[in-house]
């Protein structure tokens, strides 16, 4: 087993198949690791299957009608583009509809910019394969660009723009409009097919000297070409010969298929890593439900070599595993919600305490750059938003500043950041951008760093939409230079927001340690309660220094909103909110 899960308090705990990720978000303890692990491993993520047509192509065969193919990338940050696949060549058409379909995996946390180019192939290359051709040799017909999420977000999951081609003349360049591409998406049913077990065994080896075995279960998916990859682990049960798991959740999507070869391994626990081999069985899911339909156990088994130069064979064994609990639902995802008409609406919060330095010099966290270099907190606003603004339509953001003195006034600790003293929200990211550097310009900066009046702000606003019957869910993104002053009352507020349908992002710039700032965010720090012992119903708090991700393969936007598919599923499940799809 190696050293997969060796340290002894993470060891022990269930990772990759249990409800946290799947129907039963709320349960505790072993299932934060699992949500850890999912997040680390890319999950919560949808499969998405494109589909194309056209019409309105140039025409560009003089005997007959052009004869259109696709190709479709992806864009790079940097504009460079990543070929994602070929459809099929068309015949005679102007108005084509492509057979071909282009799978993509959907990622919430970073924006997904798709572009079609559209060729029409000439004569003599109807023969060769798509993936063949050398794009030099047709002739251009246009070109769309678009992202995955304003795809996602359309209630019919399609989308049509124009195609356009640039043409150089004397004027100058220009573009030409060319015709339209629709981009039709559907996620795969297997991103929403979960199988539910509970399996137990009996009659197990002992493998520890003065104790029973301390039983856990590996399930191992077999890949083309005979790799074994693991897919989830139980909890250890310690002591026990007779164990029975908690429940265990997997999609089709994580195994491939109800067909699909599966490899269970009963191990007994070592917190030195090296885990004892108790037995395996080989099945698939299907198979799996056959004998939870004949409440049959099957025995393990573990493989023994007969000597040197001999194959390798198997010792069946007394122990056997019991399928106790076999069932297959259909969830709801993530872009379910969207589709059926849920917002995520954006809202932030910066910090103006004067532990920033003066705004005037180059070594303040706010200083703005004549040359135009963003200063941190312009990049965790300019980052975070560009993701979150696809899915908020009127994009009309909520914006405070805090620990600051206004003109002619004492020190505020949620002050809007327009100057308004009526309003709050200001026009896109742009908007916010602009608010910023007004701000600068009128306040002063001071402290103490409060977290309080901004978060129960926030979710009072929250509070509203729902109490209105409103289809939304709040981001709070809070970018601040230092620890927070006032803990207690923070999490006094997170807690009581943890009933919303309210997340927090919050960004650490600048060097302080914010060691501290880790207690909110549960995967780091446990569960918040609040003074009077009340305990967060659920997880809504990510937090992360930006100089972590700095330079990083990883940016900032990844590391902060890759949770919040998750906490937004958490919400609405917890609460039997469905989707109108």
């Amino acid at each position: 087993m190696g050293n997969c899960c060796s340290d002894d308090a993470g060891g022990r705990m269930a990772v990759g198949g249990t409800a946290a990720s799947h129907a039963n978000p709320n349960a505790a303890t072993s299932n934060d690791a699992v949500e850890n692990f999912l997040r680390s491993h890319g999950y919560p993520f949808s499969q998405i299957e494109l589909s194309l047509s056209a019409s309105g192509l140039r025409d560009r065969d003089v005997f007959s009608k052009s004869d259109p193919m696709v190709v479709i990338y992806t864009k790079e940050r940097d504009g460079t583009l990543v070929e994602l696949g070929r459809t099929e060549v068309v015949l005679n058409s102007i108005n084509p509809t492509w057979i071909t379909k282009q799978t993509i995996a959907f990622h919430f946390e970073v924006v997904q910019t798709l572009v079609f180019r559209v060729y029409d192939v000439d004569t003599q290359f109807h023969n060769v394969d798509v993936k063949m051709l050398k794009l030099d040799e047709q002739q251009f017909l246009g070109e769309g660009t678009c992202t995955l999420s304003e795809i996602m977000i359309r209630q019919d999951r399609s989308l049509t723009i124009d195609l356009l081609h640039r043409e150089e003349s004397n004027r100058g360049n220009h573009s030409r409009n060319c015709g339209k591409i629709t981009v039709h998406a559907e996620e795969s049913a297997s991103s929403k097919t979960t199988i539910e077990m509970i399996l137990s065994c009996s009659d197990l080896e002992y493998k520890d000297l003065f104790s029973r075995s301390d039983p856990f279960l590996v399930i191992s998916k077999i890949v083309e070409g005979g790799a074994v990859i693991p897919v989830c682990k139980t909890e250890v049960i310690k002591n026990e010969l007779k164990p029975k798991w908690n429940p265990i959740f997997l999609s089709i999507q994580q195994v491939g298929s109800k067909d699909q070869g599966l490899i269970i391994e009963c191990f007994n626990f070592n917190s030195n890593g090296k885990h004892d081999l108790i037995g395996k069985v080989e099945k698939s899911l299907a198979d799996l439900e056959k004998l939870h339909r004949s409440k049959q156990g099957e025995n393990l088994f573990i493989p023994s070599s007969v000597g040197h130069g001999h194959p390798l064979e198997t010792k069946v064994l007394k122990s056997r595993l019991f399928v106790d609990k076999f069932t297959e639902s259909v969830q709801h995802t993530f872009l379910d919600y969207l589709a059926g008409g849920f917002e995520l609406n954006f809202m932030v919060a910066i910090d103006f305490t004067a532990s920033n330095g003066n705004p005037r010099l180059p070594d303040s966290l706010h200083y703005i750059d004549p040359s135009g270099r963003p200063n941190a907190y312009q990049r965790a606003i300019s980052e975070v938003g560009e993701v979150l603004k696809f899915y908020d339509t009127d994009k009309r953001f909520p914006a405070w500043g805090f620990g600051a003195r206004p003109i002619d006034g004492p020190v505020s600790h949620c002050f809007y950041l327009n100057g308004s003293s009526h309003y709050y929200e200001v026009e896109g990211i742009h908007g916010i951008m602009m608010a910023y550097m007004s701000a600068l310009r009128n306040v002063s900066l001071a402290g103490p760093t409060l977290f309080g009046p901004v978060i129960s702000y926030a979710a009072s606003i929250a509070s509203q939409s729902l109490a209105n019957g409103g289809r939304k869910y709040f981001v709070l993104l809070i970018i601040t230079d230092g620890v927070v002053t006032d803990l207690q009352e923070t999490k006094d507020a997170i807690v009581k927001a943890s009933d919303l349908p309210l997340s927090i992002l919050i960004v650490g710039v600048g060097g302080a340690d914010f060691k501290e700032m880790e207690i909110l965010d549960a995967d780091k720090g446990g569960r918040l309660e609040s003074s009077t012992g009340r305990v967060a119903s659920r997880d809504i708090v990510q937090f992360v220094p930006l100089r972590d991700v700095h330079g990083g393969q990883v940016s900032v936007v990844q590391a902060l909103l890759a949770e919040l598919p998750t906490q937004f599923l958490t919400y609405m499940r917890t609460r039997d909110i469905k989707p109108n799809v």
